[in-house]
């Protein structure tokens, strides 16, 4: 006769094993789900904080103005002669004709009408101008982040040539050069940029100095990360700041800088209807009355650089915020 005999249980220890097997399994699962999502909720968080800074800056009165005022000379600058109410360099009317109802700021010593010349005068700054800003903060970033990281005998050596730069004044500096390499909207620009290179040097490396004492970057050197992997990818992010706001001070100071070169006579030449060409051409009226081809040039470059520098003075607060 056969009787059923139950499955033997198991052990109370064999018990403990499994379900202490089991715990470590959904721990190690755990562990895998959170070291995938830790990289989700940073950039998450990330783009909460550009989303927040985005807000901040609209909200600022000054930005708003400086945007705008950038905004009107920009689109001068795209449409040019086809926005222009009459042509910029061909005279049709008397000279020296005042303010008024036909010609909004009155006509130059040719009969041109100021306005038109104003307007088409913002396509070259604005063309010079941001270029050169761009070129001097990319060369400066590259040249900032290998100063401040390796420091020694890199940051020693390249300290020293920009000190040399920075001593010898910026105009002196800038006529040698277009002096040196001749009259040309390419030489203008990467004169200006060579000129603005060892500020934003000096800048970029004090604040890569300061980041490369921090634990984030002692970390990533104990990984055996690459320099060029802690430059670009550790530290740049966290000194982007820095670097935005210098980018649009340079622009103010680039709009500035080509003016006055091109007033004194080493910037863009004629016919271009440049603003600094046109103060230059008309100042010395201004003793015989004729005030206007003189001042509305100059109001416009003043006009620019103000904007520029209310927007870069938004943006660091914002940052620093």
């Amino acid at each position: 006769m056969s009787m059923n005999v139950p499955p033997p249980e198991p052990s109370s220890a064999a018990a403990t094993v499994e379900v202490a097997a089991e715990e470590a399994a959904f721990e190690e699962l755990g562990e895998e789900v959170d070291a995938g999502a830790a990289p989700i909720d940073m950039r998450a968080e990330r783009r909460q904080a550009r989303r927040e800074r985005r807000k901040l800056l609209l909200r600022r009165p000054g930005f708003l103005v400086g945007a705008l005022i950038l905004l009107i000379w920009i689109v001068c600058a795209i449409g040019g002669e086809r926005i222009t109410p009459y042509s910029p360099f061909d005279p049709e009317f008397p000279p020296f004709r005042p303010p008024n109802t036909t010609n909004w700021f009155g006509t130059d010593q040719l009969g041109r009408d100021v306005l038109s010349r104003v307007m088409a005068g913002a396509r070259d700054v604005l063309i010079a101008a941001p270029i050169a800003a761009v070129i001097s903060v990319v060369a400066g970033t590259l040249l900032g982040l290998l100063m401040g990281y390796y420091r020694g005998w890199v940051d020693e050596t390249l300290s020293r040539i920009v000190e040399a730069l920075l001593s010898i004044p910026v105009f002196v500096m800038g006529i040698l050069i277009v002096t040196s390499l001749g009259l040309s909207r390419i030489t203008l620009i990467g004169t200006v940029a060579v000129l603005f290179t060892p500020i934003v040097t000096r800048t970029v490396r004090a604040a890569v100095i300061a980041e490369a004492q921090l634990d984030y970057v002692v970390s990533a050197k104990l990984r055996g990360e690459s320099g060029l992997f802690v430059m670009t990818q550790e530290i740049l992010p966290n000194v982007s700041g820095p670097i935005i706001v210098e980018l649009t001070v340079r622009v103010g100071y680039a709009v500035f800088t080509i003016a006055t070169l091109s007033f004194l006579g080493f910037g863009l030449q004629r016919p271009s209807p440049d603003w600094g060409l046109q103060v230059a051409d008309t100042y010395e009226f201004i003793q015989s009355g004729y005030w206007w081809p003189a001042i509305f040039p100059a109001l416009a470059i003043a006009s620019l650089v103000f904007a520029t520098t209310l927007v870069a003075d938004s943006i660091e607060a914002v940052l620093a915020a």
